[in-house]
């Protein structure tokens, strides 16, 4: 044990002075002869041994005991090959294993891939789904509009710079599901954050979940709250009912789960009732996206966009004098030429 301990101590030196860093080098594993394995930063190597720093000694192998030796890909790499392996993308939205975080951590991460919707009747939320700039929101924050801008939030040290996209496309609409992709044109250089979608339908009752939205026109707003029922029916449909509070304004935008997955799409509230907001399920949501063709858009459609005002009321509960029916005449009579 004293001759092994001053070894190692000679070799450290040693190390120290031709300036190799241990801790900055790639991890090996050995595959050894009689079925065993060491790990750890090869340190040295000559022609018969090879020196191995397990983290607490530095161990001798003579290579005739060596079967192979495996090297580790280094941390970043294997981080960007992890993360390359777990997202995959269905043509317009992605889906990604992500670790569960804080809401200050993940708004932070995904809040940038949250938008606001306007139109010339109002505004609403949405969230950006690919880097082309394909945006889901609701379809009544679009309804009978064809004037649609972006406004992204863009960080730049400690500030948001608001950024507004003009001309946005309508892509596909499902006013059954309150469903719509639009697209934007990203200018020239800007890098879009996208949000990923949850592919496990595995959202509970008692989750924590949070929003980003623009409710009430208050831009980035983050509200936090639990899945009070993840399959609340009504009007035919099925959606997450939760605490967390939606206003007029976040319709469109996502609901998060604590991993910053996207579970939902915020849509609608209860009136006079407090935390009780409702979501469409993220599910809806990628079918929607898989068969967008068949929701696509018609511009050719003379109905399509317009927004037809409702006509004035009337004033007067009884007829016009023109078609009043006069005496001996019947109410069928038609008004005179002229």
């Amino acid at each position: 044990m004293t001759r092994m301990r001053y070894r190692a101590a000679w070799l450290g030196i040693t190390l120290c002075l031709s300036g190799a860093v241990a801790s900055a080098a790639v991890a090996e594993t050995i595959l050894l002869r009689d079925g065993g394995t060491l790990t750890g930063t090869i340190v040295k190597e000559n022609a018969s041994d090879v020196f191995i720093d397990l983290g607490y000694t530095i161990l001798t192998v003579p290579r005739s005991n060596i079967k192979a030796i495996e090297k580790d890909k280094p941390k970043e790499e294997a981080a960007a090959t992890a993360e390359a392996a777990e997202t995959k993308s269905d043509d317009l939205y992605s889906t990604k294993d992500l670790a569960e975080s804080t809401v200050r951590g993940l708004s932070e991460r995904f809040g940038e891939g949250v938008v606001m919707v306007r139109t010339p009747g109002g505004l609403g939320s949405g969230f950006i789904i690919d880097e082309r700039g394909f945006i889901v929101t609701n379809f009544h924050v679009i309804e009978g509009e064809t004037k649609i801008t972006i406004v992204i939030f863009r960080k730049e040290g400690d500030q948001f710079q608001r950024d507004k996209i003009d001309n946005v496309k309508i892509v596909a609409t499902n006013p059954f599901l309150d469903l719509a992709l639009v697209k934007m044109e990203p200018p020239p250089g800007m890098k879009v954050t996208k949000v990923f979608l949850d592919d496990s339908d595995g959202l509970r009752d008692g989750e924590k979940v949070f929003a980003i939205g623009n409710p009430m026109g208050l831009e980035r707003t983050v509200s936090e709250g639990i899945v009070s029922k993840v399959n609340r029916t009504e009007g035919g449909l099925v959606y997450i009912q939760t605490t967390t509070q939606i206003n007029p304004g976040n319709s469109g935008g996502p609901l998060f789960n604590a991993r910053g997955q996207v579970v939902g799409v915020t849509n609608m509230k209860l009136m006079f009732g407090e935390g009780l907001g409702f979501a469409i399920p993220v599910r809806h949501v990628r079918e929607f996206l898989r068969n967008r063709d068949a929701f696509a858009y018609d511009s050719d459609n003379p109905s399509s966009g317009h927004h037809y005002l409702q006509p004035v009321a009337r004033k007067l509960s009884e007829a016009p004098a023109f078609i009043k029916p006069k005496s001996g005449q019947n109410s069928g009579t038609k008004p005179p030429a002229g």
